[in-house]
Order: C-alpha cells, then structure tokens, then sequence
C-alpha cells in the first residue's frame, strides 16, 4: 500500500493570528546580519513589498581603475627631458 503525503505551508503571518492560509510566496528579510525567510501568502507579501523595499542586490563587482601613473609618468620624462636641454644647453 502506498500512502502519499501532503504538507502544507500556512501563511506565517495569519498563523499569528491563529488564521490557517496557505502560502504562496516567501518573504526574504535582513534580521541581525543574517537573510531570513517567511512563508506568506500573496495578500502579505504584497502589503510586505509595499511597505519594505526588496532585497536585491544592487552592487556590481569594482573594475580595475586605468593607472594614472602614466599621465604622471610622462609628466615627469618630459619635465626631465626639459631640465635636460636646459643643463645641456648652459654648458656650451
């Protein structure tokens, strides 16, 4: 004989107040460092995104900046070769 169960998720939420909805969605929050999650129905996920912004991850990986120490590289070679032509040319 085979037996075949079913489990439900209720509404955490409506369990609060003692209600048995069944839930449809989760809810994701940020509770002390730590992302958590609630099985709601679509009635308390809508009034939780109306009254929380979502949590999406907005950030990007950090690219590698170009490297200034050209511009101040060639700054100085030119500055050097100016000296340069200035102490080449007081001596003759």
């Amino acid at each position: 004989m085979v037996t075949e169960v079913f489990t439900r998720k209720y509404c955490d939420p409506h369990a609060l107040r003692e209600e048995k909805v069944e839930a449809t969605d989760v809810i994701q929050f940020a509770w002390e460092g730590t992302v958590r999650e609630v099985d709601a129905c679509d009635e308390c996920r809508k009034e939780h995104e109306t009254r929380y912004e979502p949590l999406v991850d907005y950030s990007r990986p950090v690219k590698k900046r170009r490297a200034t120490t050209k511009k101040a590289d060639t700054a100085d070679a030119k500055a050097a070769s100016d000296s340069g032509d200035a102490e080449g040319s007081d001596e003759s």
